[in-house]
């Protein structure tokens, strides 16, 4: 076992015929070994039978539940906590969303395994830990934890996909999957998603909804029809991206080149040409792409001009680059990508102060992105 596996925290007893805890009614099997969370890190033999409180029984229940998925007592598990506190589910859903929503990831992955553990059916569970994720690997991106925030898309993805085959459906799994896939470029999805809201929603009477329930559909129905003029639901666009974002970028570019031919006024493809273009170093004819996209619509995407400046950073044309990437931040005041990038164009300028003002302005934002720790420490030691 794993030294660091929350398992180790417990040790499992047998109680005697007839025990009972003397400040809780739980209705407890003596047959059934029971899970007990260690109070220290000594020796899990050494401990007073009497000095066992329900507090640990319960606090070593939710640990089997999160962690040993193929315990043969989780059901009698599951009717002890649910015996002794009938609100878990509720408690822990509102305090997943409150740590989730300050990034104290490992917290809230641990609450969401626990509510999973508790009740595996619930599909409104199964969405919550979906959007956890998802915000997880965007979190993570932002970081430049590129990896890490593709694992966590790919679980989000399994989870997004549980929970749409909810019976009956969960209209809010749809939903929130079709953003997404957006983020994916998975327009076909994407499409697929919104119009089946719109679908399990559109009977809903107006003067029965409330301004979030008609702003969803209004939006759900704006993508939908976006989508759909633009074309961006063709198998190629998904391909292009899904190659790019993998490193084949050659293959990539011929997917997206295909498309444009057909589809000249999409911004996206564009800048999803623009993207590849710039991977491969080509930062001229990424620059023509990107500036295409700009005079197609894309003039309201942060990452256009953050893309944009990139190229103007790697062919020392500094005030361009400066200019493209305050008007991303002028689009995206919070974007971390943005800020680190003021911040490596000042290195660049030779500007260290300034520089270090970005970085630190980064981990204001997001207190674990990488890239600014390790270029702070830089300037540190270079004094």
């Amino acid at each position: 076992m794993n030294p660091a596996s929350p398992l180790e925290t417990i040790y499992f007893i047998n109680l005697p015929e007839n025990y009972k805890f003397s400040d809780a009614a739980m209705k407890i099997d003596t047959s059934v070994p029971l899970p007990v969370q260690k109070k220290t890190e000594g020796d899990p033999n050494d401990f007073d039978m009497n000095d066992i409180q329900p507090e640990q029984v319960l606090a070593g229940i939710l640990t089997v539940l999160a962690y040993d998925k193929h315990n043969e007592h989780l059901e009698y598990y599951r009717s002890i906590i649910m015996q002794a506190k009938p609100n878990i589910k509720k408690e822990l859903t509102e305090a997943a969303i409150i740590k989730t929503k300050n990034e104290d990831w490992d917290f809230a992955e641990e609450l969401f395994l626990t509510l999973k553990g508790i009740d595996p059916e619930d599909k409104a569970i199964t969405l919550n830990f979906a959007l956890f994720l998802d915000q997880r690997a965007e979190s993570y991106r932002r970081s430049g934890l590129h990896d890490d925030a593709d694992a966590y898309d790919n679980d989000a993805l399994e989870y997004y996909k549980d929970a749409m085959n909810a019976e009956p459906a969960i209209p809010d799994a749809f939903f929130n999957a079709g953003f997404f896939y957006l983020k994916q470029h998975d327009y076909h999805e994407a499409k697929g998603a919104f119009e089946t809201y719109l679908a399990l929603t559109c009977d809903a009477k107006d003067e029965d909804m409330d301004e979030n329930a008609r702003y969803r559909q209004e939006r759900a129905q704006e993508i939908v029809n976006k989508i759909s003029n633009e074309n961006m639901d063709d198998a190629a666009f998904a391909q292009a991206y899904r190659l790019i974002s993998t490193g084949k970028e050659e293959e990539g570019l011929d997917k997206i080149r295909k498309f444009l031919m057909n589809n000249q006024k999409v911004w996206n493809a564009w800048f999803l040409l623009g993207w590849g273009l710039r991977k491969l170093r080509r930062y001229e004819d990424a620059m023509n792409a990107f500036n295409q996209a700009i005079s197609c619509g894309g003039d309201q995407n942060s990452d256009t001009y953050n893309e944009l400046a990139i190229c103007h950073m790697e062919l020392n044309n500094i005030p361009e680059a400066k200019k493209s990437l305050m008007k991303a931040l002028s689009i995206s005041p919070e974007d971390t990508k943005i800020i680190s990038n003021l911040g490596f164009l000042n290195l660049k300028e030779g500007n260290k102060q300034e520089a270090q003002k970005y970085f630190t302005a980064v981990l204001e934002f997001n207190p674990n992105d990488q890239i600014a720790v390790t270029e702070l420490a830089k300037l540190e030691t270079a004094g």
